[in-house]
């Protein structure tokens, strides 16, 4: 009870904080507009599983929606704590387990290089880039959780996720057979899920529109036309996983189809490079505790595969699916999550590479430019989490991404570097087994070097945001 008063202070100055900025900037931004970019979705949290169980959103979460072991265990085991409550004919037939999550939030968009018409509304009138704000009140997209068990060791994810516009896809949709053999070290997953990635970007604390991926999760560069070689993209696939009984030791290796996650053969981009081909993603962790500072881990991944460079035509009009030529492109990496008490902070590397027919956006039935090289870069980033108890977090990220190789030597050596910072907190009023509530604060920046549209020079962008995101 000694702390009550304590956090009660800390709380309220912290929404202090957040009201100052909020007003300063509805004071001095222009105009809402259509080209606000509401703050990206994100998932992977269910109150059901607390219902079911009976226990505290806290005995898997340090802070909605990120995970502590227990947690992890939970995930690893199939949504299952391995006693007699995991088969759902086990419960009330009342009980559904779903999720409804969405983010109403005021926010601004700020860049400085936004190309435009010298005199607006004449498009002859040539083009300039100018800086621009906007902001306003806005949605995010709306995301519709189930999970849990089909029967034990049979568990689920289906999730309905949609814009701010209600144009719906299906973010994950699987079926996973747990504990083959009676181990734990053998599990089957197929469908549409989240790779296994070192830090998962589906469970992260930031949300805008700067600040809600991880880049390099993501990261092509400026003129690389794979579009498969994105770890952060939910992907479809199959996938074999084991971890030990404390999900200390994991290992997870998955074959996915080069679409990207999209349905049909069609794939992702342009909508015709996929077809055939595949990409494999694999990582391996371990965790080992060190006393009082707490459970640590350390682990190696890798995405490699190949993706098409052109298609087959018909009347000179590419044909979806029939991606042809492929060529190789690779991801590789190290992690490290580490505790200190109430400060955590998780840390990626990783090393991309892509083919130069790829690097140059050359089909493969062509001849290369003239010095063309395969592209290749290094990155990571650094994520800091202050933990002042389960209902306030304080957070803080650094990111990179820094060319070493580009495509061709006309390229400008920093072309396509990357640089984003983002600072955060969550605060959560409400946080209970039927629902949760968090007060979300955000400030992104991010620069990118050699991407201006018209003058090809360094071109930032910016994201402040304020909101409530909540599940039911």
């Amino acid at each position: 009870m000694q702390k009550l008063p304590k956090a009660f202070a800390l709380q309220s100055t912290m929404f202090a904080l957040t009201v100052v900025p909020i007003a300063v900037g509805l004071l001095v931004s222009p105009e809402p507009s259509h080209a606000v970019r509401p703050p990206l979705p994100k998932i992977h949290a269910i109150p059901a599983f607390a219902r079911k169980y009976g226990l505290p959103c806290s005995a898997c979460h340090e802070a909605w929606p990120k995970l502590n072991n227990f947690g992890l265990v939970f995930r690893d085991n199939g949504y299952q704590l391995m006693n007699e409550k995991d088969s759902p004919i086990t419960r009330d037939p009342s009980y559904f387990p779903i999720t409804f999550r969405m983010t109403p939030n005021w926010h601004r968009e700020y860049t400085n290089r936004l190309v435009t018409d010298v005199v607006p509304g004449n498009a002859s009138s040539g083009s300039v880039e100018v800086p621009n704000a906007t902001s306003g009140m806005d949605l995010s997209g709306i995301d519709i959780w189930s999970g849990g068990t089909l029967f034990k060791n049979i568990s689920f994810i289906l999730l309905p996720s949609s814009d701010s516009f209600a144009s719906f896809h299906f973010e994950s949709a699987f079926v996973r057979f747990d504990n083959l053999l009676k181990s734990t070290w053998l599990n089957f997953k197929f469908g549409k899920f989240e790779l296994d990635t070192p830090v998962s970007e589906k469970r992260m604390v930031t949300l805008s529109g700067v600040g809600g991926q991880y880049n390099n999760y993501h990261f092509v560069p400026p003129g690389d036309t794979n579009t498969v070689g994105a770890i952060g993209d939910n992907q479809l696939g199959v996938e074999i996983a084991g971890h030990s009984r404390n999900s200390y030791t994991r290992y997870n290796v998955a074959w996915v189809s080069a679409n990207d996650g999209e349905p049909g053969f069609a794939g992702a981009g342009d909508g015709v490079n996929a077809g055939h081909t595949t990409a494999v993603y694999w990582d391996a962790s371990q965790a080992f505790e060190a006393g009082k500072l707490g459970i640590q881990r350390v682990g190696v991944f890798g995405f490699n595969g190949t993706a098409p460079t052109y298609s087959l035509t018909a009347g000179g009009v590419p044909i979806p699916g029939t991606g042809q030529g492929s060529k190789g492109f690779s991801r590789i990496g190290a992690s490290g999550i580490f505790y200190l008490d109430q400060f955590d902070v998780s840390t990626v590397f990783m090393h991309g590479s892509d083919n130069a027919y790829l690097g140059t956006a050359t089909p493969a039935n062509t001849t290369l430019p003239a010095g063309a090289a395969a592209p290749s870069w290094n990155g990571g980033f650094a994520e800091l989490h202050y933990t002042y108890n389960p209902k306030l977090i304080l957070i803080g990220r650094y990111e990179i991404i820094k060319m070493s190789q580009q495509a061709l030597p006309t390229n400008a050596s920093n072309l396509g570097n990357n640089t984003t910072w983002t600072l955060a907190y969550r605060w959560y009023p409400i946080m209970f087994s039927r629902a949760g509530l968090a007060w979300h604060m955000e400030f992104a920046h991010m620069l990118q070097d050699g991407v201006a549209p018209l003058s090809g020079r360094t071109q930032t962008s910016s994201s402040l945001m304020a909101g409530f995101d909540y599940d039911f």
